[in-house]
């Protein structure tokens, strides 16, 4: 028998982990850590795994899909993970500064204490192994020449996400599942669009993150762009701009649009650009992938070509936005304690200056507040800090590196599983595709797992 096990304990964008069962065979997709969470509630429920985990695949590195593997570890220790070689880079840099994180909240605001130690983490890192794209494997981790050599077999396929990420095709007889992880369906400026099977699966488990956003129809990637590069001219002739991001992923995507604005004109090359301390490693790694494969575009060596400036510790707490500079921090949540959220602070009363968004942020998150917001309203910034008015310009531009819910849509009806599986999504977006592929595929089941039960895959 062959079922599907929700192992978040919500649903929601957090803690993603799945389990599959496979004609007696155990996988588990992805264990990661809700951000908002701490203790054993950021975790997924792995007290739900069978005594034997025949192998965990690891689709990307964004903590809320890998955040969680040295727990894993330790409930699993002889379970191998699979991944590519340029998630197992960034694992081993991400999961070390998550230990750094949660002893910092632990000691300057008396939260949980970490999850898991820098020796954990080294010891995660032993049960890794890397695999490219596109080449079939068993779940003992032996190369294969065909799928069908084994009854159940597996292979990465290019997701378009971030760098390194993956979706998981399985092979399960004549069977074939296929969970795509976070995946992105049109082109990045550092990042091709993901290459899927096109031909009929029997099972989809996919994400739902944009299901409750309708992009205009009009929308031209090049043409939102071209808008920020002219909007962030604009902005730096008038003071700051603030640029809060991720430091896997939306740092990478930033940077190379400020370099093709540097070499088309459209910014002055005089402009000074700022990072954070962790966003310069991850850069680093972007730099030394990014230029190998043929699923990135050769968008590399960032950091010399812009001459970026580290900021970090006491430098970074006295530095005060000047006019004319570009501030590309993390976290994009802007959550207290990270450079973004001290940045934001010193900005966010000062018409002067500008915060210009450029991905997603949860509602809730300081980031979030203040894209809800308008100039004018009073802001609440976190627990341990005073709420202040928004006073500066702020924007937003959309360049997610999620797919947008039409793709996602279209691309299930060319595929059209017989079962589909939603996840990774707000209960508005899992609604909206619930009832929208419901009438596009009547002859499908549509089904929103609920943490926690053990579903039939077909």
């Amino acid at each position: 028998m062959s079922t599907f096990t929700n192992l978040a304990r919500a649903n929601a964008i957090g803690a993603n982990s799945y389990l599959l069962r496979l004609e007696g065979r155990s996988v588990l997709l992805d264990c990661g850590l809700h951000p908002r969470l701490e203790g054993s509630d950021a975790t997924p429920d792995l007290a739900l795994l069978p005594p034997r985990l025949d192998a965990a695949i690891l689709t990307h590195s964004h903590l809320d899909h890998a955040g969680a593997l040295p727990v894993l570890r330790r409930a699993r220790p002889d379970a191998r993970v699979f991944m590519t070689a340029a998630s197992a880079a960034l694992n081993d840099v991400l999961l070390h500064n998550s230990v750094n994180v949660m002893q910092r909240r632990r000691d300057e605001v008396q939260a949980a204490e970490p999850l898991f130690s820098h020796r954990e983490a080294d010891l995660a890192a032993r049960v890794w192994q890397e695999i490219p794209l596109g080449q079939p494997w068993s779940l003992g981790g032996e190369r294969l020449a065909e799928p069908d050599e084994e009854p159940v077999t597996f292979q990465f396929e290019h997701a378009g996400h971030i760098l390194g990420s993956c979706a998981a095709l399985f092979h399960v007889g004549d069977r074939r599942v296929l969970y795509t992880g976070d995946i992105n369906l049109e082109d990045q400026t550092v990042s091709r669009a993901a290459r899927l099977p096109t031909e009929q699966v029997d099972a989809l488990i996919i994400e739902t993150t944009r299901g409750d956003y309708d992009r205009p129809a009009d929308f031209k990637r090049a043409n939102e762009e071209a808008r920020f590069g002219h909007a962030l001219a604009e902005a730096l002739e008038r003071g700051a701009v603030l640029i809060p991001v991720f430091a896997l992923g939306k740092t990478q995507e930033v940077l190379a649009q400020l370099l093709r604005f540097r070499e088309n004109g459209t910014l002055r090359r005089e402009r000074p650009i700022y990072i954070g301390g962790l966003s310069t490693r991850i850069t680093e790694l972007h730099d030394q992938f990014a230029g190998s494969g043929e699923f990135h575009r050769k968008h590399s060596d960032l950091l010399r070509r812009l001459g970026t400036i580290k900021l970090m510790g006491a430098e970074a707490a006295a530095h005060f936005p000047r006019r004319g500079c570009i501030y590309a921090l993390s976290s994009g949540m802007m959550t207290e304690g990270t450079l973004s959220h001290t940045f934001a602070r010193k900005l966010l009363g000062l018409e002067q200056h500008s915060i210009f968004f450029v991905g997603y942020a949860d509602p809730d998150s300081p980031a979030g507040r203040i894209k809800a917001a308008a100039r004018g309203d009073l802001v609440e910034l976190g627990q341990e800090t005073p709420a202040q008015t928004l006073r500066c310009q702020t924007d937003k531009f959309d360049f997610s590196a999620h797919a947008d819910r039409e793709s996602i849509r279209d691309y299930v009806g060319r595929v059209a599983p017989k079962k589909v599986f939603l996840v990774h999504g707000d209960t508005p977006a899992l609604e909206w595709f619930r009832q929208t592929l419901s009438t596009d595929l009547p002859n499908s089941e549509i089904v929103i797992p609920a943490p926690g039960v053990e579903i039939p895959l077909w």
